[in-house]
């Protein structure tokens, strides 16, 4: 069921996975005035004649950015249509819609303004979350009409630990992209690799306390040991570009590994916060009762 709509979930996820991967190869080589600072046309035409290998790299990500952003448009449509007794639902399209949207006018915005580093790292910024909502959307079609759905019971001191993580990784995830646009300024970057030696404890902890209290839930502690392993991967990639030449298999590596880590613990956060669904059997039997009560009391 839903096979439409989740094939096409999944071209739409890789298609994201696609732009974050093009916006950090057109940071590090150097394409980001790649056509000039007209947008949406490239030094003012549809078609660039003659262009350059950066006009050639900063356009085709233009052009792949608004093929997925009608994608994504589609899929949250799509999604809120076949999917709309799905609690999450709603909120996951919305926020698909709404952050792909802003994501298109901050890369705008990069380049009327002239690649300020703080748009360009509120653009990756913008990438991660678009990209989050639209994975949602993929695994809610894949989950749909599965019995029983994913929902774990955790204490309310975990909840709140996994929220803080996820909302320090973002911050995380803006420092290293304001890092990186900013040429690595020397303050700027201290305070990013502390930032991001302390995420690499903060997940750690997170995934001892999964194994150790929630064992049970084998999906949530797999994620959780998931996340840990990334966040290995991660710091092993920035690792690299202190010490080494800043590689793009690397760069690559460093600025998808965070975005699907951020990805990982958003979906653990949506499966513990879900309320268990009533059954039509359940409703059937809550009426039942409703209307006996009633036949009762005109008796």
């Amino acid at each position: 069921m839903h096979w439409g709509l989740r094939t096409f979930g999944v071209i739409t996820s890789i298609g994201m996975l696609i732009v974050l991967l093009q916006g950090a190869l057109v940071t590090n080589t150097g394409s980001g005035e790649g056509c000039g600072a007209t947008w949406p046309l490239c030094f003012g035409e549809v078609v660039p004649s003659n262009p350059a290998v950066a006009t050639i790299i900063e356009y085709s990500h233009r052009l792949w950015s608004g093929l997925m952003g009608l994608f994504v448009i589609i899929l949250a449509i799509w999604s809120s249509v076949k999917l709309s007794h799905l609690r999450e639902t709603k909120f996951m399209a919305l926020m698909a819609v709404l952050f792909i949207i802003f994501q298109g006018l901050m890369g705008a915005g990069a380049v009327i303004w002239g690649n300020s580093s703080l748009v360009l790292a509120l653009h990756f910024g913008i990438s991660a979350i678009s990209l989050a909502t639209v994975i949602m959307l993929t695994i809610l079609a894949f989950e749909d009409n599965r019995k029983p759905s994913l929902q774990p019971k955790v204490t309310k001191g975990y909840r709140n630990y996994l929220v803080a993580t996820i909302v320090y990784s973002y911050a995380v995830i803006y420092t290293g992209a304001y890092v990186k646009h900013s040429g690595g300024a020397e303050i700027a970057g201290w305070i990013h690799r502390g930032a991001a030696v302390a995420l690499m404890v903060v997940v750690a902890v997170l995934m001892i306390w999964t194994l150790k209290r929630f064992r049970a839930y084998t999906s949530l502690a797999a994620m959780s040991v998931m996340a840990f392993v990334l966040i290995l991967v991660q710091a092993g990639a920035g690792i690299a570009l202190i010490f080494g030449a800043p590689h793009l298999t690397s760069v690559l590596i460093h600025a998808l590994t965070i975005s699907i880590i951020f990805t990982i613990m958003t979906y653990m956060l949506v499966i513990i916060t879900r309320q268990p669904a009533v059954s039509s059997t359940e409703l059937t039997s809550t009426s039942k009762s409703i209307h006996q009560k009633e036949a009762g009391l005109h008796h």
